[in-house]
């Protein structure tokens, strides 16, 4: 159990698209249709500023400020002016809802802040084992059911984000939003049932 709110976190770059730890994060994503056929695996999509928005809850006023201010920001393309669009990562959007359920619960932004550090620095490895706990002043990264109970007891979690169940949420969310490749900027069909109705009902008229 490693607090993360104490300031001691190292930040450091998220790691490059394509590596171990972003296969490892989304191996279990459905890749995306490319317009016009085929598919691209999940290491190549980017999603704009409303799509990651739409899928970690968010207004874009929030998407933007975080933006500016270093909190989370886009790692696959930053708005370099205007008319450029930022391009995040599927690592992006979870760390965007982490930060969300953060601040819902009252958690100050700076612990925040010290914890996105944080969960940069490791690289996102073991996510489905990890628990986020924090009492409000601080956050503490549990690995595994005894240490959350440990932690409980002694006083210190009084409220939890298990980081598994918002990777499997940002999941399912982008799967039926609409993507953007990385390397060619072609559009990626999210497998929303709703567009899939909507695509019957245009071809039955």
């Amino acid at each position: 159990m490693r607090s993360s709110g104490d300031g001691t976190a190292a930040g450091a770059p998220y790691p490059q698209q394509g590596s171990t730890a972003d296969r490892t994060m989304r191996q279990s994503a459905v890749p995306a249709a490319v317009a016009g056929g085929g598919v691209a695996s999940a290491d190549d999509i980017g999603y704009r500023g409303p799509t990651a928005c739409a899928a970690a809850g968010i207004t874009y006023r929030q998407l933007d400020y975080w933006a500016r201010t270093g909190l989370v920001e886009p790692s696959v393309r930053p708005a370099y002016g205007s008319g450029t669009q930022r391009l995040y990562s599927f690592r992006d959007v979870v760390l965007l809802k982490i930060v969300k359920r953060f601040l819902d619960t009252g958690v100050a932004l700076q612990n925040i802040r010290t914890t996105v550090q944080h969960l940069r620095a490791r690289g996102f490895q073991d996510l489905e084992r990890m628990t986020l706990m924090s009492d409000g002043a601080t956050v503490y990264e549990c690995s595994s059911p005894a240490e959350v109970v440990d932690l409980l007891q002694g006083g210190q979690g009084v409220f939890g984000i298990a980081v598994g169940v918002v990777w499997r949420d940002v999941d399912a969310a982008l799967s039926q939003l609409h993507g953007e490749r990385v390397d060619t900027g072609e559009t990626l069909i999210g497998h929303n049932p709703t567009d899939e109705l909507a695509r019957r009902r245009n071809r039955a008229v």
